[in-house]
């Protein structure tokens, strides 16, 4: 049996964006084909929460060469969008004046539950579990078509 959300899919609006790429692109430093956030939909830093989005492209880099004439969404970019997710909590939140950004520093927890495809819009929820001026702890599900996808807990350290 999969874990409840995070966050219920009905506590925001899919096509509502409060942060588009622009602030996204303020906050974290990835760019091209490594940035994996395109917008955020509900951050409320009071509760710990946080849901972004990422729009999948028929044309991603992965596309042509992860199981070709089957393309699937790789789990470590899924995981690599969850950990921008909590790079940007972190920036918009205690990191607010850090020059640093949120490097990788672990994952555990992770399953991958459903399959994430070219034109599927990959919902990222997160709650922060935990955070300092060094480092953050995030849990996060990626969500497809109202299904669970992916689960992680990411801990991001300031660098």
């Amino acid at each position: 049996m999969a874990p409840e959300f995070l966050i219920e899919l009905d506590h925001f609006d899919i096509n509502k964006i409060i942060f588009d790429t622009k602030v996204i692109e303020a906050n974290n430093p990835h760019r091209f084909e490594m940035r994996q956030l395109d917008g955020i939909l509900l951050f409320k830093p009071e509760e710990n929460l946080i849901v972004g989005y990422k729009d999948i492209l028929t044309d991603e880099f992965w596309v042509r060469g992860h199981i070709p004439g089957r393309p699937i969404m790789p789990g470590v970019i899924m995981v690599e969008a969850a950990a921008q997710l909590a790079s940007f909590y972190y920036k918009m939140t205690d990191g607010k004046n850090d020059t640093r950004f949120l490097g990788f520093g672990g994952v555990n927890d992770v399953k991958f539950r459903n399959t994430v495809l070219p034109s599927d819009k990959l919902i990222i929820l997160g709650k922060c579990q935990k955070m300092s001026s060094r480092r953050i702890i995030f849990d996060s599900q990626g969500v497809v078509n109202g299904k669970l996808a992916f689960e992680a807990t990411i801990t991001g350290m300031a660098v």
